[in-house]
Parts: structure tokens; C-alpha cells; sequence
């Protein structure tokens, strides 16, 4: 039989006194409290709390280790790492692991909720100094990332916390910007903007393998998108990287999201139904088959909005935003052949938009900006990404994870433009605009099939010593058409028309040793090889963390990193003096950094940390235009795109300071303070340094949150409170032409509008943004209800982001501005 600790006990929390004074004092009033004591028993609602425990570096289940609940409540893993917690109250609990010869790990703030078992897979280190059948009680510290080859410039993000802090919209990828050197454009969209680098050089991971943008309208140069596929209720902790990645990471600059998915339930069925402002969705989960602890999860979402104006409720309301998705995973364990799991996400998304202007969307060219004109935009996209992972333990020291994946993105994009003539009535006042010639403007169709395999090999030589080998291989299979109508007396130009195979191989070594429970360094090299042009790298990685005392530790690391660029460059065609076009890019090399960081950890108490990390990034090799008079380089592009003859021959830097103080969970409040101090710059063949475009110079971030647990008459409710307050510098901007007293110098018929040689000079406005949020949470015995309120931009601030020019506007000037107050009602029910 499994060896347990002594189950809980609960005592009565109500007693009537004026009902039992009525009583007669008898026996029959010891019966009577049996019962009533019995009922308020049956009345508290708990749940079980189940899971896995597995060595960190093998893989392989740990036997016997202790787990338990504070203060008593506990029990130990069986033969596969499983246990099992019964009768868990409902509410926040923290599970204490130990094991003999193990690092201790504490996992705090784990939410249980009546409606939904909880289960967890964790894993535990073993410790570098052997200490006989002494206990290690040395836990693992909160934040840190769940990757153990990182050892710098990456923190772990749970799901818990991507519910509670204010400004989610249930959306993973705004939750980082929370944290230090991370930020958004603020105009509605979800881009990463990671240390100044340009948001389209972030690298995706699900399951530990690439994919697309997950997100919804996406954009050609993977910037950003609107709506996140991902939802943050499928989600297991996940790692985010911001520089000097692991050798395991390449063809990435700016920073790594490695997001993981978790099981499903394998032992019963479980739901969470959720409606919502942006969408409405289900969500199900439960064994495949409960004697091999195979399950399913799926989770299946439409736009609120779109079901809405499918019913005909919205009317003939103007760009409505519609999309659907679905996330899946199955896990199919087997007795000797290794764990099997199948994974999937996949999107579609359209809107048809009238009267564009940049205030709104950006759309290619500046015929916007001509006088009656008016431009439509219609957008359809779609994306998959979808993996075969195998796990298979070799021997009692190592694991092999061999991965299949196939990804699709398409995009399709028309832009329409038409003549307008206002209509006025016999007193000469306006009326209405009327449509005439209508013609495209614009046409992309864009499909990026990509499939891809890897192995990765991991090795525990010992406590000490852990050896990690791994090769991936990734076939593009692009197809590309883009023509585009320059304006009067000019036939359609091609802008791309390709369809074309590139082939990639990334292979890579890591080396962790743990000098000491003092001293760990990891070290080791990434191979980066282009087939399509032969170009290759050999990036060498470094890191090393030196915990000073117990509670304070030192980390410093550095790394060569390179990346692709954006495939249609590549392929452009780009018009030759003698009116010819050309494909002069083909051969375009690499993007190369160099990252440096340096960083010291003070931690107070058990809950509180204060961090402080300083970086500097070199960049090199960057793509710019083939002409000493141009500003154009590849990382100052954002939604646009600009086709010319690039050179490998541009540099860059990025650096700066970060500081963090933050207390974690606990006593029912938490709190975060973060601010970055830094500069993002680049030279093009002009020789001129100037910002890039995401140098804000600033930021600061400041968090709070309360929960009031166990509130109501049953105190099964709770209420959780959240704010936020976020400050930084604007986007520098490409400004209009203007004369040297400051007036407008534009010229539309001849289509000059940019003043270039100022570009990225100066911003507009700095940003500020306060959001707010509350969820209030009740347990039932058979299911948990929650709802959460978001309040967006609660001052309604638009502050200036980038200027355009308009004739309809004051000045005919026209501005795209911050994204407006917001409000998000999200309701959800567990069952």
C-alpha cells in the first residue's frame, strides 16, 4: 500500500446559538450537532490535486519523493512519479517536494477551483553536492525559467499570473509587456518589442519547436496581429528569453517565447465554457483511455463580434473583426515505446474595412493621402501549425525528443481605391460621398508552407554534469504574388511573384556544469546554415550564475546570434536603370549580434526579489539599401515594406539598464516595480546613426493586486483586484515634410510626403496607459464560476504615435493614436 501522511481535518465554521438554546438538554441534542457537523463536512468544497514527478535532467520518474501541502497534508510518488492529493480545499495552496539527494521545490499559489481537478508535471534537480540521506531543502526560486540551460535574461511566465495581471485580454503575448525592456506599439496590437529590436525578429516556439505569428491579421513581416490564437487557459508555464540565448535557440535576434501547452485531464472529463466582448469558446478535456493515462485537450473559439454579424444583430456596421480558432493536444503514453503527444493550433481571421487611413490600418503606398480618394481593405488570413513529438528515455541517464511539424500561413490582401464626389442639396450642405471608378489598388496572395524535424539528445553524466545535442532541419516552401497599381497613366507593377523552396539546418551543442550548488555554467556553440545562398554561422554561447550568498546571485553571459531576414526581400524584384527588374537579393547574407548581459539578484525573504541587469547588444551585417544616400535598413521595418537592393554592410547597437522589484504572491497581494533605461540605434550606407524606430528611450511599469478570499455567506468567493500604470517613451517617427518655419510642405500630385532625412529623429508623444481589472470567482460543488472585467486605457488617453497626411484633418495633418478605453467582459464556467 502507498505510504501516506495523516489525511486533513476541517473544523464546523457556523454555530447557531439561539437554535440549539431552544433544544432540550437531552441526548437527542448530541444527534442533532452529529448531523449538523456532518452536513457543514459535506458542504466544504475541495478537490483532488494530482501529478508526476520526474528527475529534471533524465526524465525518468522519481520514486518515493515526498509531496506535500502545508502544514500537514501530504503523501509520496509511486512506482511512475504519480500522486495523488485528496480532499484539497478550494482555494490557494503551496506544494512542498523533497527528496533524498534532490534540490527541494516549492510550488506556490496554486489555484484550486471545485470545478476542475488540478494535475501537475514537475520536475526536480538533483543536487550538485551529495549529502548521504541528508535532505535537500534548498527550493527552486520563484520566476526562474523552467528551461535549465538558462541561466540569464529569461523568467518563467504561469498561467496563474497570465490571468491576474491587469491588461491581459487573455492574450500571452501583452502579458510581457509587464516586464522589464519589453513593450508595445500601444495602438491596439499585440507586437513584442524586446530591448528596441524590431518586433518581427521574435521567435515563437510551441512545444519547444518554431512556428508562425499566432495571431490573428497577421502581416507578411510576422510583426504583430490583433487577436492571439493562444489562449491563456491551455497554457502550462512557459519561458520568455530576452538576450544571450541558450545554444539550443537560433535564427532569432530579439527574444524567444517558448510556449508550452498542458495535458489534458487523463482521468475524468472535464469543460470550461467561456463568452466574452472579443470571443466565445469551449473547451474540453478527459481521458482517451484511462487504463494507458492517454488524453485530449481541445479548446475551439469564434469572435463574439462575428457571431453577432452573422446573425444579423450589427447591422451594416463598417469592419467588423471576425475570426475563429481551435488548439488541440492528445498525449499517448506507452509502456516501452516512450511518451507520443500530437499537437495543433490553427486560425482564420478577415474584416473588410471602408475609408482606410493609417489612424486606423496601414496599407501600402500613400494614395490615401490623395484628394478624394478613398481606400477599402479587405483581409483574409489563415494559419496552422500543428507537431508529432516523441519523448523516449535511453537508458536511466538520457532522453530523446524527436519532433515532425508542419506549418501554413496564408495571407490575402486587397485594397481597392475609389473616386469620391460629395453630393450637396439645394442649400449647399453635404449630403454624402458618392463611390465612383472603383479599381484595386493592391493585390498580395501570400502561402508559406514550412515543414520541419528535429532530435534532440539529452545526457545526465551526473549531478554535475549534463550534455544536450540536438539538429534541426526546416523546408520553406514559399509562394508569393504581390502586384500593386502605382496611380494614373502606370500599368500594374509586379511586386513579387515567386515560388520558391528554402532549405535550412540549425544543429547545436550545450554543456551545463554545476561547479558547486554555488557556481553553474552553461556553455556551447550554434550552427546556422542557409542552403537556398550557403550562407553559414558558428555562434559561440556563454553563461555563468554565481550565487554570491544564499540570497544573492551574479549572472553574466554572452552570444553570437544570427537570423534570416524577412523572406521576400530574397526574392524582390527590384526595377534596374534601364527599366528592367531584377532579383538582387538572393544571395543576401545573415543579420549577426553579439549579446552581452550582466545582471545581480537580491533576494528578501522568500517572496521578494530586487534584480538589476545592464546588456549590450552589437549588431552587424544588417541589411540596408545598396545607396549612401538612403536611411533604408530591414530592421526599421514594421508594417510596411519597401523592395530595393540590399547589402549586408549596415550596424546597429542596442543597450541599456533594467531594474525590477518585485514581490511575488503571496498574503493575498503582490506587487511589481520595473523600469528600463536604453537606447536602440543603426547606420545605414548614409553613414548617419540614427533611433530605430522602437528606441523609446524609457519605460516603467508598475503592478499591484489584492485577493480577498473566502468572502460571501458560504465563503466560497473570491475577489481579486488589479492595476496597472505604464509609462515610456514614443516611436520615433518618419515626420512630413515641413518648411523651416514649421509649415506643412507636402506636394501629393507629385506624390512627396516624407521628410527622410529627419527619420526616426524624434517622436511625437511619450506613452502613458492605466488599466485596471477585477475577476470574482465562485465555487459551486460541482463547478466554478468566474468573471473578469478589463478596463483598457481607463483615462482614454490617445497619445500621438505616428503622423500622416490628411486633408480632412485640422492642419491636414492626420495621426494614429494609442488605442482608446476599452472595457473586456470575459465570463467562464468550470465543470
Amino acid at each position: 500500500m502507498k505510504p501516506t501522511l495523516p489525511a486533513p481535518t476541517f473544523a464546523g465554521q457556523f454555530f447557531n446559538t439561539q437554535f440549539f438554546y431552544k433544544m432540550k438538554k437531552s441526548s437527542g441534542l448530541t444527534f442533532l450537532l452529529l448531523l449538523l457537523t456532518a452536513h457543514l463536512f459535506a458542504q466544504q468544497l475541495t478537490q483532488t490535486l494530482r501529478g508526476t514527478v520526474l528527475d529534471a535532467d533524465s526524465r525518468l520518474p522519481l520514486i518515493g519523493a515526498t509531496v506535500s501541502l502545508a502544514p500537514a497534508t501530504g503523501t509520496v510518488t509511486d512506482e511512475n512519479g504519480n500522486f495523488r492529493l485528496e480532499n484539497v480545499p478550494v482555494g490557494r495552496v503551496e506544494l512542498l517536494l523533497s527528496y533524498v539527494g534532490y534540490e527541494g521545490l516549492a510550488v506556490p499559489n496554486i489555484v484550486v477551483n471545485s470545478g476542475k481537478e488540478v494535475v501537475l508535471n514537475l520536475l526536480m534537480q538533483e543536487s550538485a553536492v551529495k549529502m548521504g540521506e541528508v535532505t535537500v531543502t534548498a527550493s527552486r526560486n520563484k520566476g526562474e525559467p523552467l528551461n535549465e540551460m538558462a541561466l540569464i535574461g529569461a523568467r518563467s511566465i504561469s498561467p496563474e499570473e497570465t490571468n491576474r495581471y491587469a491588461g491581459g485580454f487573455n492574450d500571452p503575448s501583452r502579458i510581457l509587456a509587464n516586464f522589464a525592456g519589453i513593450t508595445n506599439t500601444q495602438d491596439g496590437s499585440n507586437d513584442i518589442i524586446v530591448r528596441g529590436n524590431s518586433p518581427k525578429y521574435v521567435q515563437w516556439r510551441l512545444e519547444g519547436e518554431q512556428i508562425t505569428n499566432p495571431n490573428h491579421f497577421g502581416d507578411q513581416s510576422a510583426v504583430s496581429g490583433s487577436v492571439s490564437i493562444l489562449n491563456n487557459n491551455l497554457l502550462a508555464a512557459s519561458d520568455f528569453h530576452t538576450g544571450a540565448f541558450s545554444p539550443e535557440y537560433g535564427d532569432v535576434l530579439s527574444g524567444v517565447y517558448d510556449v508550452r501547452l498542458r495535458n489534458g485531464n487523463n482521468e475524468r472529463l472535464e469543460g470550461v465554457f467561456g463568452f466574452g466582448l472579443l470571443g466565445t469558446e469551449l473547451t474540453l478535456e478527459g481521458p482517451l483511455k484511462k487504463s494507458n493515462g492517454g488524453s485530449f485537450l481541445v479548446n475551439y473559439r469564434y469572435s463574439t463580434a462575428g457571431l453577432l454579424s452573422k446573425l444579423g444583430l450589427l447591422g451594416d456596421f463598417n469592419g467588423v473583426l471576425t475570426f475563429q480558432d481551435a488548439t488541440f493536444k492528445i498525449v499517448l503514453p506507452t509502456a516501452k515505446m516512450g511518451v507520443f503527444s500530437l499537437y495543433g493550433l490553427g486560425g482564420l481571421s478577415s474584416f473588410s474595412f471602408e475609408d482606410v487611413t493609417p489612424a486606423f490600418w496601414e496599407t501600402p503606398g500613400d494614395n490615401y493621402a490623395r484628394a478624394n480618394i478613398r481606400e477599402d481593405y479587405q483581409k483574409q488570413t489563415h494559419l496552422l501549425n500543428t507537431g508529432l513529438k516523441h519523448s523516449l528515455n535511453i537508458g536511466k541517464k538520457g532522453y530523446l525528443t524527436t519532433t515532425l511539424t508542419f506549418a501554413s500561413e496564408g495571407i490575402e490582401d486587397d485594397i481597392f481605391e475609389a473616386g469620391i464626389v460629395k453630393i450637396y442639396d439645394e442649400n449647399n450642405e453635404f449630403v454624402r460621398d458618392s463611390v465612383i471608378a472603383k479599381r484595386q489598388n493592391f493585390e498580395g496572395r501570400l502561402r508559406k508552407p514550412t515543414y520541419r524535424g528535429s532530435m534532440t539528445y539529452s545526457h545526465k553524466f551526473s549531478a554535475r554534469h549534463r550534455l544536450q545535442v540536438g539538429t534541426k532541419y526546416t523546408l520553406f516552401d514559399y509562394r508569393f504574388e504581390q502586384n500593386q497599381w502605382p496611380g494614373e497613366g502606370s500599368g500594374r507593377v509586379t511586386l513579387l511573384d515567386f515560388n520558391e523552396k528554402v532549405g535550412t539546418v540549425r544543429n547545436f551543442a550545450t554543456w551545463k556544469w554545476r561547479a558547486s550548488e554555488r557556481l553553474t555554467v552553461v556553455g556551447g556553440l550554434h550552427n546556422m546554415n542557409v542552403l537556398l545562398n550557403s550562407k553559414s554561422t558558428l555562434e559561440p554561447r556563454l553563461a555563468v550564475d554565481w550565487k554570491l550568498a544564499p540570497a544573492t546571485s551574479l549572472h553574466a553571459g554572452y552570444g553570437r546570434h544570427s537570423n534570416m531576414e524577412s523572406i521576400h526581400h530574397y526574392f524582390a524584384k527590384v526595377e534596374q536603370p534601364d527599366g528592367s527588374f531584377a532579383e538582387p537579393n538572393r544571395d543576401l547574407g545573415l543579420l549577426k549580434a553579439d549579446h552581452f548581459v550582466l545582471g545581480i539578484e537580491q533576494r528578501i525573504g522568500k517572496n521578494l526579489r530586487a534584480k538589476i541587469e545592464a546588456y549590450y547588444q552589437r549588431l552587424y551585417d544588417l541589411p540596408v539599401e545598396n545607396n549612401d544616400t538612403s536611411y533604408f535598413a530591414t530592421i526599421v521595418e514594421n508594417l510596411d515594406f519597401r523592395y530595393v537592393d540590399l547589402v549586408n554592410e549596415g550596424t546597429g547597437k542596442n543597450y541599456g539598464v533594467e531594474l525590477t522589484l518585485e514581490k511575488f504572491f503571496s498574503d493575498s497581494y503582490y506587487f511589481m516595480v520595473n523600469a528600463s533605461i536604453y537606447q536602440s540605434k543603426y547606420t545605414a550606407l548614409d553613414g548617419v546613426e540614427r533611433n530605430t524606430p522602437f528606441n523609446g528611450n524609457y519605460l516603467l511599469n508598475l503592478l499591484c493586486g489584492k485577493e480577498f478570499a473566502g468572502i460571501g455567506k458560504k465563503k466560497n468567493q473570491t475577489l481579486g483586484l488589479n492595476a496597472k500604470a505604464f509609462l515610456a517613451g514614443g516611436r520615433k517617427i518618419i515626420p512630413l515634410l515641413r518648411d523651416a518655419q514649421g509649415n506643412l510642405a507636402v506636394d501629393p500630385e507629385q506624390g512627396r510626403f516624407w521628410d527622410y532625412s529627419k527619420a526616426f529623429e524624434s517622436s511625437l508623444e511619450d506613452a502613458y496607459q492605466i488599466q485596471v481589472s477585477a475577476s470574482y470567482k465562485w465555487n459551486k460543488p460541482r463547478a466554478t464560476h468566474e468573471l473578469f472585467l478589463n478596463l483598457d486605457n481607463l483615462t482614454n488617453h490617445k497619445g500621438k504615435i505616428t503622423e500622416f497626411y490628411d486633408e480632412s484633418e485640422p492642419g491636414k495633418v492626420g495621426y494614429m493614436t494609442q488605442f482608446g478605453f476599452f472595457p473586456n467582459l470575459m465570463y467562464r464556467a468550470y465543470f
